[in-house]
Order: C-alpha cells, then structure tokens, then sequence
C-alpha cells in the first residue's frame, strides 16, 4: 500500500476550502446585493406651478378712474385671476373666446381685468370645486386671518360660461384693511350677488 505524501493532502484540502471559501463569498455578495440594493429614485414628478406670493403683489387698492370692481360693495382691486376647467377632459377656451367666457362669468368683467391687469393663471383640469377652491387658498395663502384685517381677500367657486363649468379663484386688494376675509362660493349664481362691476 503506497501512502500518499503528507504535502498532497494539504494541497487537496486547501483547494477544497479555497473553493469552499469563494463560493461562501459569491453567494453572500449575491444575497447582500439582493437585501441590500436600492430602488432608483423615480423620476420627480411635474407638477403645475401655483404658488402665488402675495408679498410679490403691490397692496393697492382699486383705481380711482376705469371701471370699478366691488365685493360686497366695497371697491377693490383685482390682484389675481386663477380660471380652470372642470372634469379630466376639460379645457380652457381658444384666447379668441376668453373675452365671452369672463363677460358670462360677471358681466363687464373683461373690463376690470383690462383696466387692473391682474396676475392671470390657468390652471390644469380639476377633478372637484371642492378640491379647487381647498388648493386655490392653500397656494395663495391670505394673510392674518384667511384675509380678515388686511387689505386682502378672495373668492373661489364653480360658473358657467359658453355652456360649460369652469372654476375661479379671486384675489383682491383694497388700500385698507378690511374684514372681508377668503369667502369660497356654494352655487354659481352667488359670483354676481358677490361681485358688481360699475362703469
């Protein structure tokens, strides 16, 4: 019986454990990289801009010539003029029709946004009035209390125009603080007990 030298053993059994100890390695990379693996982080997604910044905004109050815009018979400035579509397929009009839907929305209304120049935005599709008016006064945020006394306030709410809803949110500004406050509208019609527009 021929014995095997000591040192063909060694090599036998280092190459054993060599192997033992590189398979151990690759699956305990693979299971860490499994465990362990981040997501990437998904692509941020766009949203539409709404913000508005009041302090941005000159505090004035209505001008003393042109037509005159009044809520709740007090002059005021119109700062602001957020309009939206209602439901996911809804659209603004053509710039060609805009005239028709502000005059529809309060009557010489396209007057007062002519004559005051307010910031003017449309905004995406709503889905609710409800959900509109909450964001509208989330993204304007009035100052003290939701208006009350300071020269701010707003009106938000659903109309009707060319046969369609469409949404609106108001800022106005008067020279003096006022206890008008954010007023968010229950029926379409209450936008001309609200607002008056004299020429």
């Amino acid at each position: 019986m021929q014995v095997q030298p000591p040192i063909t053993w060694m090599l036998l059994f280092g190459g054993v454990a060599l192997a033992v100890l590189i398979a151990f390695a690759v699956i305990s990379i693979a299971i860490a990289w499994l465990v362990f693996r981040r997501k990437p982080d998904p692509a941020p997604e766009k949203t539409w801009e709404r913000l508005i910044d009041l302090t941005a905004l000159e505090a004035r109050g209505a001008p003393a010539d042109g037509p005159r815009l009044e809520y709740y018979g007090c002059p005021v400035r119109l700062a602001v003029l957020v309009l939206a579509p209602v439901g996911r397929d809804g659209s603004i009009p053509e710039k060609e029709q805009l005239p028709e839907l502000l005059e529809q929305f309060v009557p010489q209304f396209l007057q007062v946004v002519a004559a005051h120049q307010p910031l003017l935005q449309f905004w995406p599709a709503q889905v609710s009035a409800v959900g509109f008016t909450n964001a509208f006064f989330s993204n304007v945020a009035l100052p003290g209390d939701r208006g009350k006394g300071t020269p701010w306030c707003g009106i938000a709410g659903r109309f009707m125009a060319l046969g369609k809803p469409y949404l609106a949110g108001i800022i106005c500004c008067d020279d003096n603080a006022t206890g008008l406050g954010q007023l968010i509208l229950e029926h379409e019609g209450q936008w001309r007990d609200v607002l008056r527009v004299k020429i």
